[in-house]
């Protein structure tokens, strides 16, 4: 350890996070059916190293060497994604019961290995089906992830004891259908807020049927940051709120609240919208956190680019401008590293929701660089991961110290994986793999992370 472990308490839950369609290849084996990544990665233009993800890590044939690696990092919970397609290639009718038992052998080993299985129901991955039919911009879609929902329960609840229904409602709203950097590759702008709405709707409909399904411990995964003004202009400040509330409060504000956070939003949105208010806001046992960075926000400037969200040039025609964060290191993402981001992020949280707010669970955090093997040695020396996570793992210690209720972390990511648009371009992993020969190494942050979970117990 390079840093003192702060006081945890005893039954914090230490964990891993990584996704089905980032980590397990095997496209059509055993009957999986293509998703909307997977069409996506096949369209020339969009994969910036023209990669695809047809083996990524290979996970699906070597998932007990991936659960060795973290039985031996002394994880307690493992938060991997279901391949809806792969239960059902489909996204709906019959069931692939190959794909499904992949899912109950993974769930089997990981509790062999005495680590919690966390499955994530929804990763971005929609069947390239229900996509063709409107994706998410279908309410159809809302009711097939419910069904899909209560087959996967329905088969594992008996050994999962903690649920997520979707990952990160907003990334598929703004990326995927609203500025089409991210599959489906839609450009609809303000036009796309049917998917967050359908989305939010599926994940009420979810909770219902996890629990007819007897499973417990229902949350989401929901990306957060804190939105700063550029200044303190009125300009500035009106398009730092217009961001907060369309990547923070669109999608907090229906599940914690029952209600969208602006009147004339919710009127843009497909109804009845107050009839699946009430089934979005079904209480949760717990409300996941994935966290990044801050955001800095200000009015737009026509003249140029509206500047970037996650690497992803934004355009110039919204009403708000995001600028750079300067005076933080940066990630080979290109993001700030800012640990006291997430203290705050996790403050305010609190403030605006009080009571209503569950117990949360850090569900993601974690930095890209791309240290390699030492040619000599064979080490993986990566001493700025090391040093991002001693300062966010410090940073949460300090906002539990400040009342907030939060009774876990899982790094992103177990795994060096394919990440999204940039391909095997960033690398987020505790342990490297190589690509052409999916050699896995632990890097010397996994000893870190191996380290605080001793001490921190």
């Amino acid at each position: 350890m390079t840093a003192p472990v702060p006081a945890f308490p005893a039954d914090f839950l230490w964990g891993v996070s990584a996704s089905a369609f980032q980590i397990e290849g095997s496209p059509t084996a055993d009957g999986r059916g293509p998703s909307s990544w997977d069409a996506f990665t096949r369209e020339p233009g969009r994969i910036r190293d023209g990669s695809h993800a047809d083996v990524a890590t290979d996970h699906y044939r070597r998932y007990r060497e991936d659960v060795a690696l973290m039985a031996e990092l002394g994880v307690g919970a493992y938060r991997f994604s279901v391949s809806w397609s792969r239960v059902l290639p489909d996204g709906h009718g019959q069931v692939n019961r190959k794909g499904l038992d992949f899912y109950d052998r993974l769930v089997d080993e990981l509790c062999a290995a005495g680590i919690t299985p966390v499955p994530t129901l929804f990763h971005w991955d929609t069947p390239l089906a229900l996509e063709e039919k409107g994706g998410w911009l279908s309410r159809d879609t809302a009711e097939r992830f419910a069904a899909y929902a209560s087959v996967v329960a329905q088969r594992l609840a008996d050994r999962v004891p903690m649920w997520i229904t979707i990952n990160e409602p907003a990334e598929v709203t703004l990326l995927g259908y609203g500025l089409g950097e991210h599959a489906p590759g839609k450009r609809l702008v303000f036009d796309a807020l049917p998917a967050a709405h359908h989305q939010l709707l599926a994940h009420g409909l979810g909770v219902q049927a996890l629990r007819a399904a007897g499973a417990r411990q229902i949350g989401i995964a929901a990306s957060h940051s804190p939105v700063w003004p550029a200044s303190d202009g009125a300009e500035d400040r009106g398009a730092a709120e217009l961001y907060d509330l369309l990547t923070n409060r669109l999608f907090a504000d229906p599940i914690l609240t029952g209600a969208y956070p602006d009147e004339g939003l919710a009127s843009l949105l497909p109804g009845p919208v107050a009839e699946d208010l009430k089934t979005i806001s079904a209480p949760l046992d717990w409300y996941g956190i994935n966290y990044y960075n801050p955001m800095r926000v200000g009015a737009p400037q026509p003249a140029s680019p509206a500047g970037e969200f996650g690497g992803i040039e934004i355009p110039a025609d919204l009403p708000f401008g995001i600028r750079p964060i300067e005076g933080y290191e940066h990630t080979d993402f290109g993001w700030p590293v800012v640990p006291d981001g997430l203290r705050e992020l996790l403050v305010s949280l609190r403030e605006r929701y009080g009571d209503r707010l569950p117990p949360l669970y850090i569900t993601e955090n974690g930095c890209s660089y791309g240290d390699g093997p030492d040619p000599a040695t064979g080490r993986v020396a990566d001493a700025r991961r090391i040093a991002y996570h001693e300062g966010h793992v410090a940073a949460l210690h300090r906002a539990m110290a400040e009342g907030v209720d939060v009774r876990g972390y899982f790094i992103w990511s177990i795994l060096d994986n394919f990440e999204w648009a940039d391909g095997y371009r960033q690398r987020f992993g505790l342990v490297h793999v190589d690509y052409e020969t999916l050699e896995r190494t632990p890097k010397e942050s996994y000893a870190w992370y191996r380290d605080l979970i001793k001490g921190g117990r």
